[in-house]
């Protein structure tokens, strides 16, 4: 089944809300600042990466988060400020507090994001000699602030929802070092419906689940990452279901979008388990297919070859119900396995294969749970973005 995605051209905000992009000296040259803001109070929900290495910036919006009124989000491009000890924390901490003084909003209000190369401190010359002359000039679209969270990503990833007189606009970014432990890259969602903070944070969770935390790259979960939605309220209450739909249907949107634009991606790959103990059971199975390098390539090179969709299945020792006799392996709409394709079938799976879009169903035969997970194909690109990085 083909999907859609966001042109990646949203150009106005939610009411009540604005923003400004701007180059701090973190990397070379473009904007690598981006901060937006709530005219108004706000509610919000976030969700943050469990890595162990989590940086300052998830540090200190961790505790930023946890009163549920944040207002602004700024984001830093290029440098992760992850294991840069006492110093990280301070520098992190400054930021926010510039950002708070130029939003004019409090300082607990404000959500950092960092994002990019591990391991190397903030030019924080460069942030402050910024952020002192400048007058935030809050003018940008959600378009350019996509633009400048990018590090790796080769486009800009933005999508947008109506419920009744509310608007739900996002901006993400992240194709590498992805596979959400929630969360594995930068995800903002700013809405001006009314929505009470319970309620928001329920339909956070619910909306990522089957959305950025079925989502991996590369099987690598990253240091730094968060997803948050902020809401003020100034388009007036909206159906609470409607909403929670509509966010979750943004939330794919995004989830999609960094699929195809993986470090080095041609394809999309979709796989799907169904027939399984439980929906988790599901979901892991279903990671074991989209996270093999062997699969990943096989789905680059067009090549249909199923067999290797049987050995990521094997190799799920741990899962009690996987058997060979129950399973049923399809791609596209082409079965593979039980039946062994050959002639113009294999002719129709090659020509599958060579879409940009790969789908992958397997059946395991004995239960109910099901789930879906994204991915992409593996290129050299892949390896070549990664050994470079930072050199």
């Amino acid at each position: 089944m083909a999907h859609d995605y966001a042109s990646g051209e949203v150009e106005s905000w939610p009411t009540g809300f604005r923003a400004y992009t701007a180059h701090g000296g973190i990397r070379d040259s473009g904007d690598d600042i981006s901060v937006v803001v709530s005219d108004r109070p706000a509610v919000s929900a976030v969700m943050f990466t469990k890595s162990h290495f989590a940086g300052p910036a998830v540090v200190l919006s961790r505790k930023h988060a946890a009163g549920r009124r944040l207002r602004a989000v700024v984001t830093l491009a290029q440098n992760a400020n992850v294991a840069t000890g006492r110093a990280g924390h301070d520098n992190a901490a400054e930021v926010t507090a510039r950002v708070a003084r130029l939003a004019g909003v409090a300082a607990d209000e404000v959500l950092i994001g960092s994002t990019g190369v591990i391991g190397r401190p903030l030019p924080m010359d460069a942030i402050r000699a910024h952020f002192e002359a400048s007058t935030g000039d809050f003018t940008a679209a959600p378009l350019d602030v996509a633009r400048a969270m990018m590090t790796t990503d080769t486009r800009p990833k933005t999508a947008e929802r109506q419920v009744g007189a509310a608007r739900i606009t996002g901006v993400a970014k992240g194709v590498g070092m992805l596979e959400p432990d929630m969360a594995t890259m930068l995800a903002y969602v700013f809405t001006d419906a009314a929505v009470a903070p319970d309620d928001l944070d329920r339909a956070l969770r619910k909306a990522v689940e089957p959305s950025f935390n079925s989502l991996s790259v590369d099987t690598d979960t990253s240091t730094s990452d968060t997803v948050a939605v902020l809401a003020n309220g100034a388009a007036g209450p909206v159906d609470q279901d409607a909403f929670a739909a509509a966010l979750a249907d943004l939330c794919l949107d995004l989830c999609l979008q960094l699929a195809r634009d993986g470090e080095g991606a041609t394809k999309l790959l979709t796989v799907t388990v169904a027939g399984a103990a439980d929906d988790a059971q599901a979901k892991r199975v279903a990671k074991s297919v989209v996270n093999s390098p062997l699969v990943k390539t096989a789905v680059h090179g067009a090549d249909p070859n199923w067999g290797r969709v049987a050995m990521a299945l094997g190799k799920n020792t741990d899962e009690s119900g996987i058997d060979p006799d129950r399973i049923a392996v399809r791609f596209g709409d082409v079965e593979v396995y039980p039946s062994e394709p050959g002639g113009d079938t294999l002719d129709r799976l090659t020509e599958l294969m060579r879409r940009d879009e790969v789908s992958i169903g397997i059946d395991l035969g004995y239960g109910g749970g099901e789930a879906t997970v994204y991915g992409c194909d593996l290129s050299a690109g892949y390896v070549r973005i990664n050994a470079d990085y930072t050199s």
